[in-house]
């Protein structure tokens, strides 16, 4: 049943959200890096990453080593030198298909990371056949190692614990470990992954109090974040201290992986000083002090989705349009009144800078603010001829964004409370991924093609996950502190009020549409044929930033305790090169 609530008074209210946590901070990085410092720097990372080209082309491919080695690599952030290399041996590995997997039957380990790096590469390894003997590997490593017994029953498996986890060995915790990591890039139907997963989270977590404190602080971070939903930069950062403290690492691999993570940050750290200039220059703190100021998390939140030098300028688009959205966000959710917003909205359905005398002060510098931005990038994409890509980002994802935000408000200063199915419809579109996905392509140069534009902006179904994942998380972790300064109902409010159930038995069933969408991305994420891997990335990283973000409180509104820290890891300290070389 349709519930309405009472009308919201017209009045004016606030974010409620502390003040930016880091200010001006990386102002100074826009002109502190030493040219002739890091060019030698530079030129020292190429030595490494020649010799390490070289140990990755010598190895063989059907080598079980070959597959540590590649996964070493991707863990420490630097695979994205070596896509071509990688691609070549991954694409090896799957069709030499039934012959490695019958030579490596009985190895756990090699048979769940040779299933997880072609998945995580887009080629489809079945579970049930290029995942050779996972059925019968499990129970009867484990069984005839006398730790574990099973029995069957309707086909499936249950598994029991039969001895304490000391007698286990560090070769066969690590095997448990690779198994979990490989379960997550399930799809529909695979039952078989579903038991893997359901098997390998239970005894990890009862693994953990016997673990020595290198392993524990592994398997901790895995159940916390596995590798199909970890950042690749702050996933690498971690990854980094769990290597060196691996006895058997690779020195000259450890110091590339270091050397790399500190040129890059350098980098970084240049971007955000320039963005940080332009934020300045439009003092949205003074302007729309009600507006969460955000700069740095956004940053932060686009490293996410893509870190590689050569998308230095998808990166600074895209960090631009998401600094200015929260702001526009929070004119709808909190500030705007229903006429202001009425005009609001029809000047950015009609985007012509002749609108803005029309506008209240507030919503004049916003306006003005977003169209600057897009009408720079139009002319510098213009110099290779590629500014039509704007007119995706701007007409079909920014103004459909735009709508969305002004009917939740609507629903809002009415009192009215949707559906579920009506909720989401404007949701989906109000948590802004389906506005990110279409934009973070639009700097990617050759990347992406105008198929993939076109692709994008019809909702494929990656898209759909990647936003059903953002919405529900955010709705999850934020709606109670947004019902308390007044705030459209959330997914939660939604769905309580519809089905007439418990909170928790929201926070379940909307769990249980988060884990069929990662599903979905899963599944969208092999073999597709409609557009690059590289698009398909994009999305894939977007919906890895929310899992961060939001995994147990809303990260962004309240960053200084969600993402201080990883912010600090990720753009102010640097890796120490001389510790364990």
């Amino acid at each position: 049943m349709e519930v309405s609530l009472q009308a919201q008074p017209v009045g004016r209210r606030t974010a409620n959200c502390h003040p930016s946590v880091w200010g001006e901070y990386f102002l100074a990085y826009a002109s502190d890096i030493k040219a002739d410092n890091f060019s030698e720097e530079e030129g020292e990372l190429q030595q490494l990453e020649d010799e390490v080209r070289k140990m990755l082309t010598e190895t063989p491919d059907e080598s079980p080593r070959k597959l540590d080695l590649i996964d070493t690599i991707r863990r420490l952030g630097v695979s994205y030198h070596f896509e071509s290399e990688i691609e070549e041996s991954l694409q090896n590995i799957y069709n030499a298909g039934d012959e490695m997997n019958n030579k490596d039957a009985n190895d756990l380990h090699t048979i769940a990371l040779r299933f997880r790096l072609l998945r995580q590469q887009g080629f489809y390894a079945s579970s049930g056949k290029n995942f050779y003997g996972l059925r019968s590997c499990l129970p009867r490593k484990f069984n005839s190692n006398s730790i574990m017994y099973y029995k069957k029953k309707k086909r499936a498996c249950n598994f029991y614990e039969k001895q304490n986890w000391e007698r286990l060995t560090k070769t066969q915790k690590e095997r448990m470990l690779s198994l979990y990591e490989a379960a997550n890039f399930g799809v529909h139907g695979e039952n078989v992954l579903e038991e893997a997963l359901k098997f390998s989270m239970s005894n990890l977590e009862s693994m953990i109090p016997n673990l020595s404190n290198f392993l524990a602080a592994q398997v901790v971070q895995a159940l916390k974040v596995p590798i199909q939903k970890s950042l690749t930069r702050i996933a690498a950062r971690q990854y980094i201290s769990f290597y060196q403290q691996d006895e058997s690492h690779d020195k000259l691999l450890l110091k590339f992986a270091k050397l790399d993570f500190n040129i890059l940050q350098k980098l970084h750290q240049k971007e955000l000083g320039c963005l940080t200039a332009w934020w300045k220059n439009l003092d949205f703190a003074t302007n729309t002090p009600f507006a969460r100021d955000r700069l740095v998390e956004c940053y932060y939140w686009i490293l996410g989705v893509y870190f590689e030098p050569k998308y230095c300028l998808a990166r600074t688009i895209l960090t631009k349009v998401i600094s200015i959205t929260p702001i526009i966000d929070d004119i709808y959710d909190v500030y705007g009144t229903i006429d202001e917003l009425t005009i609001f909205t029809d000047a950015i359905e009609r985007w012509n800078i002749h609108e803005l005398d029309q506008l209240p002060s507030y919503m004049r510098h916003c306006y003005r603010a977003l169209l600057d931005t897009y009408t720079d990038y139009e002319e510098e994409l213009g110099k290779e001829a590629k500014s039509e890509r704007l007119t995706y980002a701007k007409l079909e994802a920014m103004k459909k964004l735009v709508k969305a935000y002004f009917e939740e408000a609507k629903w809002f200063h009415n009192g009215y409370v949707p559906r579920v199915e009506e909720y989401m419809k404007v949701a989906l579109v109000t948590g802004a991924y389906m506005m990110l996905a279409t934009t973070s392509m639009v700097g990617m140069g050759d990347s992406v093609t105008t198929q993939a534009f076109d692709w994008v902006t019809n909702e494929p179904l990656i898209v759909r996950a990647a936003s059903v994942i953002c919405r529900l998380m955010d709705d999850m972790t934020g709606h109670e502190f947004e019902q308390e300064r007044g705030h459209v109902a959330s997914a939660v409010e939604c769905y309580v009020n519809e089905y007439g159930v418990t909170k928790q038995e929201a926070f379940d069933e909307l769990n249980r549409q988060t884990a069929k969408a990662w599903k979905d991305i899963n599944g969208e994420c092999l073999n597709s044929n409609a557009v690059p891997m590289k698009a398909l990335q994009r999305v894939l990283n977007l919906a890895k930033v929310i899992c961060l973000i939001y995994k147990d409180e809303d990260g962004y509104t309240h960053s200084a305790t969600v993402l201080k820290d990883y912010i600090s890891l990720m753009l102010v300290d640097p890796v120490n090169l001389n510790k364990f070389q």
